[in-house]
């Protein structure tokens, strides 16, 4: 045991002296090209381009931007895929140019390249962060076949207000969650070495608290303590950067009267100085100009100097610093060091990916034909669908169903294939319908022979018009069961999709009340990209599903959980409100002086409706039921410094196999600040076959107690800490010990 620990040490002290020898080699050679480079040349480096498209030619440039690439004007450029199209660009960037520097190319891989998987918010719901890194290392492998190096993903913002449309591309309202998924995806885009073949640049966005946007209005104002900004919404961001994040982007929004993409306490003293961030930070789409919107800036050379010196170092399509601040070093407004400084960062992602060396790697046409959309990939797209989708419901049983029912009815906007597009959510490059399997398709594939499936769109998602839900009930009548498939279109959600209701669209209700009075089991399956308030469907539908937005394979992965192929594991990584008026609503609250209590008027509490959500965080049902005892923490005392050791007995209460995410919450009682009432802090997701009981261990660690305290100083407080432990944020057992 002592000499493998040694030899583990050894070869870790090994691979340290290894990167810190490529580091500064590295270091060398940025120093070196930059002693040469010209201003203009520098300021190029710092500028990125967005490619043209249009029906002719996605993705592509103009002539003027190849010219300026010619000029060395261009360090990067934005939307050009193809391994062909950013191999042609490549060339002229390499052969054509006075230093030959290499471009790097950027795109908006999100949830996949052509694979497509679940939005990342239903990937958080798999609370399986090991199937996510996988999923990312896909993405990575497609979208590196396709010519692009960079990725703008994860989107690691918290967000506790579902209005907020981009809530679809991150992992919800809790830090612990979200820090461990933005984690997991930096590793799976990067790989163990960003030098290896098929790996991609990260990037970390919207630095930061862009989920915290005012009325969950997008590109809002944000205004919250220091303390709240440190605790819940940078946790993700820090993650990133430990986990080797190459980049991050700056947020549109402001945070206390200063914008983000003019931040220097952000984006230098926090990210640089307290995190040791070595990389380079890209501005949002013209988050650099609308500096002047902001008002911090008059004139467009003045939001460039702001940028730049707060911390901005490539400027995303606004074209400003390479314009602009040429002329603001030659009156002696900027210091020409810091523009060097810049470039430094970007220069040495650009030398750490191998780009200098081989400028080419993601260029290989025959890979790009060939690796997309492999079986395997739609293989594991599919299960990382099964296990994001979530059951809210499930009234006597009603799922699974049986294969051999004799007849089913889908009936909505989504059940056809009119909408299959839909089902994949906002940023994603589908390039037909058809490599979307829909939720018809998904279950004629599932059923027996001798099972009738029947169909009525019954309304269209969103319009007024096309209503038919006199003839959706004539055929639900005729049915033993009746599949409603509605929700969202995929362009309700993500960016600059803000919702000031969050009911179901159109003439959905109204179609699913008239389906619900015929008598016949219903069956709720919603595809949306955030909660939506479905108080009705709740008291009154017999089974709900949270589908989310499931990928390229919705259709097949709701008919495994459908039909009991897959027993649903999915858990909520965000709170579903009883209606809009309780938002901002999370698990992770304050008690306030006066905590609520229904039977007290004057505590903090609503006098039309209960304080509590319609599901809670970490919620999520299976067909088979877990139950947990022997909650032991491994000594009631414990000294400062010392990890907490707990075990639980996890049982499968149920007649079938299942999975269960066993949740880890604290609570600090009394610390020299108030507290959340409870915390996410741990999680395992476990298999268990029916009747298995197992013994979980977790572990709590320092850290996990800490908090800021009165002098915005992380310490832990000694004292007494509440424990818990169970299948959601609600309903575990608990236990104590005290901190010495």
């Amino acid at each position: 045991m002592i000499r493998a620990a040694l030899i583990l040490l050894i070869n870790l002290i090994l691979l340290r002296g290894i990167a810190d020898a490529q580091s500064r080699d590295i270091e060398k050679k940025v120093d070196s090209l930059l002693g040469i480079m010209t201003l203009q040349e520098k300021l190029g480096q710092l500028n990125q381009l967005g490619g043209i498209s249009d029906s002719a030619t996605p993705g592509r440039t103009s002539e003027e931007q190849v010219k300026m690439v010619r000029q060395g004007r261009v360090g990067s450029f934005l939307n050009v895929t193809g391994a062909a199209e950013t191999e042609r660009l490549q060339r002229v960037a390499v052969k054509e140019t006075r230093l030959g520097i290499p471009l790097l190319f950027g795109c908006d891989v999100i949830h996949g390249f052509k694979t497509i998987f679940p939005i990342p918010l239903a990937e958080a719901s798999t609370w399986n962060p090991e199937l996510i890194e996988r999923a990312e290392h896909i993405a990575a492998v497609e979208a590196s076949a396709g010519g692009i190096h960079w990725t703008f993903a994860p989107m690691v913002d918290i967000a506790r207000d579902p209005r907020w449309g981009r809530i679809a591309e991150g992992s919800g309202e809790d830090p612990f969650l979200g820090s461990v998924m933005a984690a997991a995806k930096v590793r799976g885009f990067q790989g163990k070495s960003i030098l290896e073949q098929g790996s991609i640049i990260a990037c970390a966005k919207h630095f930061a608290a862009y989920g915290g946007a005012e009325a969950g209005k997008d590109y809002n104002t944000v205004d919250m303590s220091e303390r709240t900004l440190r605790e819940i919404y940078l946790p993700p961001y820090k993650a990133a950067v430990d986990a080797g994040v190459w980049t991050l982007m700056s947020a549109f929004n402001e945070i206390g009267g200063v914008p983000c993409s003019g931040n220097q306490w952000l984006l230098t003293n926090v990210l640089r100085n307290e995190w040791g961030f070595k990389g380079f930070v890209v501005s949002d789409f013209e988050s650099v100009a609308e500096l002047m919107k902001h008002g911090v800036a008059s004139t467009r050379t003045d939001a460039g100097i702001l940028g730049l010196c707060a911390g901005v170092d490539m400027d995303m399509v606004d074209a400003i610093y390479v314009n602009e601040l040429v002329g603001a070093v030659r009156s002696q407004r900027l210091s020409e060091e810091m523009v060097n400084q810049a470039v430094r960062r970007v220069l040495r992602v650009k030398f750490a990916y191998g780009l200098f060396s081989a400028p080419y790697r993601n260029n290989d046409t025959l890979k790009e034909q060939t690796i997309m959309r492999a079986p395997e990939h739609l293989a594991l797209a599919r299960t990382v669908a099964q296990q994001s989708i979530i059951l809210l419901k499930n009234t006597k049983n009603v799922l699974p169903l049986g294969k051999t029912t004799k007849t089913v009815a889908l009936i909505g906007p989504f059940a056809g294939n009119e909408n299959r597009r839909e089902l994949i959510g906002s940023w994603a490059w589908v390039e037909k319908a058809e490599e979307v399997v829909s939720v018809i398709d998904g279950i004629k594939e599932k059923v027996s022979p001798g099972t009738k499936i029947l169909y009525a769109k019954g309304c269209e998602a969103v319009a007024d018009s096309g209503v038919e839900i006199e003839k959706a009930v004539r055929i639900a009548r005729q049915a033993d069961v009746v599949v409603a498939v509605l929700g969202e279109e995929s362009g309700m959600s993500g960016e600059a999709a803000s919702r000031s209701e969050l009911n179901l669209p159109g003439k959905q209700q109204e179609l699913l009340e008239a389906i619900c009075r015929i008598g016949k089991p219903v069956v709720l399956v919603i595809f949306n990209g955030r909660p939506l308030t479905i108080s009705w469907a709740a008291e009154n539908v017999d089974a709900i599903v949270e589908a989310w937005f499931p990928g390229v394979e919705a259709g097949n992965a709701l008919a495994d959980i459908l039909f009991g192929d897959v027993n649903p594991s999915g858990k909520l990584p965000v709170t579903f409100p009883r209606s809009v008026g309780q938002i901002p609503l999370y698990y992770n609250h304050k008690n306030t002086g006066r905590p609520c209590n229904d039977s007290d008027s004057f505590t903090s509490r609503y006098i039309d409706i209960p304080n509590t959500p319609l599901y809670p965080f970490g919620f999520g049902l299976s067909y088979t039921t877990f139950a947990y005892t022997n909650l032991t923490v491994s000594s009631p005392r414990f000294k400062q410094g010392q990890n907490i050791h707990i075990a639980v007995d996890v049982q499968n209460t149920g007649k079938l196999s299942g999975d269960e995410v066993v949740q880890l919450y604290i609570q600090d009682e009394v610390a020299s600040v108030t507290r959340p009432v409870k915390e996410l802090k741990g999680f395992k997701k476990i298999s268990l076959n029916a009747g298995e009981k197992k013994t979980i261990d977790l572990t709590v660690t320092p850290d996990d107690l800490s908090f800021y305290n009165l002098e915005m100083k992380k310490i832990v407080e000694p004292g007494i800490f509440k424990i818990f432990v169970g299948g959601s944020s609600i309903d575990a057992i608990s236990s104590q010990f005290t901190l010495e």
